[in-house]
């Protein structure tokens, strides 16, 4: 046997999966669940940053990375939220609380939490899915609410049952002091009295000031009109985060999928600035 001490270490290497077991599953709309995920001995696999991703597998199945959904601030598990899309997501979908899976992690960057934003008036934007990577922030912001200033939160999905978190939006959320929930759907829908009507024309009815630094994620097309929406308010690309999840495969800067220009999403995100992806190459 090798006398060296090169594996010292080999159990917290970020490439090594750590086994999981689910702890708990809400539905939160008919094709998205939400995984709470512990460690065998009980609380969470490993410490993690707002924005930061992880690859969840199950063994003979599949695996892909996906956003870690729950704070950094909560000590007693992790969780993802997860949309029914394809093989392995369909099959994750049939899984039942105590079933095993893998997970490996935390790869990426973060929402600078403690340094750009600290102190900051905050504006998040999200659409769908788009949620899941800004709640972790979100409640990192409410777990140390007195680091920054207003928070606005502008929602929304196609009908009122793809609104993911809604029981958490309005009974934490929207309930939290200097916290204000703006949630929006595409179409009129029987049962909701709120506003009808696409993310980015919301955003420009309700008119915010430039003194705000936006966290914007959700479909491309989206993020698209929402930057302009926002350019149009006044607000410069340096006041606005976004992420870019597409593409990542290893996680770790290695298989090349989502290198484009000088930047691996994998490492040098997902997080951008969106001053940044201004200098990456059009073909993302």
């Amino acid at each position: 046997m090798c006398d060296c001490n090169c594996h010292e270490h080999y159990t917290e290497d970020t490439l090594i999966p750590k086994i999981g077991i689910i702890t708990e599953i809400t539905q939160q709309t008919p094709d998205v669940k939400t995984f709470r995920v512990n460690a065998p001995e009980g609380g969470k696999l490993f410490e993690h940053l707002p924005g930061q991703c992880a690859m969840v597998s199950v063994p003979g199945v599949g695996e892909a990375m996906f956003s870690i959904t729950s704070s950094p601030t909560n000590k007693e598990y992790q969780e993802f939220s997860i949309k029914k899309c394809g093989v392995l997501t369909d099959y994750l979908h049939t899984m039942e609380v105590g079933e095993e899976l893998t997970v490996r992690g935390p790869y990426g960057n973060n929402f600078p939490v403690e340094t750009e934003l600290k102190g900051k008036n905050l504006l998040f934007i999200a659409g769908g899915i788009g949620l899941a990577p800004l709640r972790s922030v979100i409640n990192y912001v409410i777990d140390n609410r007195a680091n920054y200033g207003t928070v606005d939160i502008l929602y929304g999905s196609r009908s009122m049952d793809d609104l993911v978190y809604l029981k958490e939006i309005k009974e934490v959320w929207a309930k939290e002091e200097g916290i204000n929930v703006h949630l929006t759907i595409d179409r009129e829908q029987e049962g909701w009295d709120g506003h009808v009507g696409f993310v980015p024309s919301f955003l420009k009815e309700l008119g915010f000031e430039n003194n705000k630094t936006a966290l914007v994620c959700g479909p491309p097309i989206m993020i698209k009109f929402v930057l302009a929406a926002l350019i149009e308010m006044g607000f410069s690309k340096e006041q606005v985060y976004t992420t870019l999840e597409l593409r990542m495969k290893c996680g770790v800067g290695k298989c090349g999928r989502c290198n484009i220009g000088s930047k691996y999403v994998c490492k040098d995100g997902p997080v951008f600035r969106c001053d940044e992806i201004d200098e990456l190459p059009a073909e993302y």
